[in-house]
């Protein structure tokens, strides 16, 4: 009779076994997961990069090629000065008046940013008050809507009579006058956009018609208001040089521009816009700056 052994447990064995199995797999899985997104990642990467760059080369590659074939054109086709005068006479002019240039836009571009400031805070002021009370707000935007609707052509002289003709009191008044309208509209859209969930909040805590304007109407506008600041910075600079066209001193880039004109010097009158297109596409990258960082420390 024999006695045979206990044999042996091939289960336990076997699960034991498959787990690491399972564990190395799971690992490599991840690791081919991590090896995927960094893959994805590292290719996302040079087309963001790629995007950023080709949105600031391709304006200026259109620019180069805009110039070059603006002067092939006056030079072989034989266009007169006073209608087109050449980039490179124009660029001669920048160089020559680059002094009387810088002052002139800083007297423009002083005062633009005057009237921007203070038509940007009458702007959010209104738009405060006739998002606060209806009777306010039936009375104040049908104003507003009008005074968009005068031309500054048809401001300027008026101010200028009003103020006189030796101060720049005139100009700064179009310009707020301009700058208010779309600071106002977009403001006032941004304040009535509420949440319904936080009225009922605000409503359930009782609060004051100033702590619902604090607490949630202006946080939410926000966006809104930096939107109208950004519409309304370019367009500052615009109504600054067309009320300069109007009489008064004659220390900016508006009144340079109508008196070479009027002089036959077209060439250094084309200086004077080019100054002024700077000038307003300084201002505007400055609303869209603020506009960036405003709303990226938001999200």
């Amino acid at each position: 009779m024999s006695v045979a052994g206990p044999e042996p447990s091939h289960g336990h064995g076997s699960a034991s076994g498959e787990a690491p199995v399972a564990e190395v797999g799971r690992d490599r899985a991840g690791g081919a997961v991590g090896v995927a997104a960094g893959g994805v990642g590292a290719v996302a990467g040079p087309r963001r990069r790629f995007r950023g760059a080709s949105a600031v080369v391709a304006p200026l590659v259109f620019g180069i090629v805009g110039l070059v074939l603006w002067e092939l054109v006056v030079r072989v086709a034989g266009v007169p000065s006073f209608l087109l005068p050449a980039p490179t006479a124009i660029a001669e002019q920048i160089g020559a008046q680059l002094p009387v240039i810088l002052q002139t836009a800083g007297v423009t571009g002083g005062n633009a940013l005057v009237g921007l400031v203070v038509g940007f805070l009458l702007g959010v002021l209104l738009a405060v008050l006739a998002a606060g009370w209806r009777t306010v707000s039936e009375l104040l935007t049908p104003v507003v809507l009008a005074a968009s609707a005068i031309p500054i052509v048809a401001l300027a002289p008026v101010f200028t009579t009003m103020f006189g003709s030796t101060t720049e009191i005139p100009r700064r008044l179009v310009v707020i006058v301009v700058v208010t309208v779309p600071v106002f509209v977009s403001t006032a859209r941004g304040l009535r956009r509420v949440r319904p969930v936080h009225a009922e909040l605000m409503d359930s805590l009782a609060a004051t018609r100033r702590q619902y304007t604090r607490y949630v109407r202006l946080p939410g506008a926000v966006p809104f208001v930096l939107t109208g600041l950004r519409l309304a910075a370019p367009a500052a600079v615009i109504a600054a040089i067309v009320a300069e066209y109007f009489g008064g001193l004659q220390n900016g880039l508006g009144s340079r521009i109508s008196s070479a004109a009027a002089n036959t010097a077209y060439a250094r009158a084309w200086a004077f816009v080019a100054a002024s297109i700077a000038l307003g596409l300084l201002f505007f990258l400055a609303g869209l700056l603020a506009e960036r960082l405003v709303t990226r420390n938001r999200r």
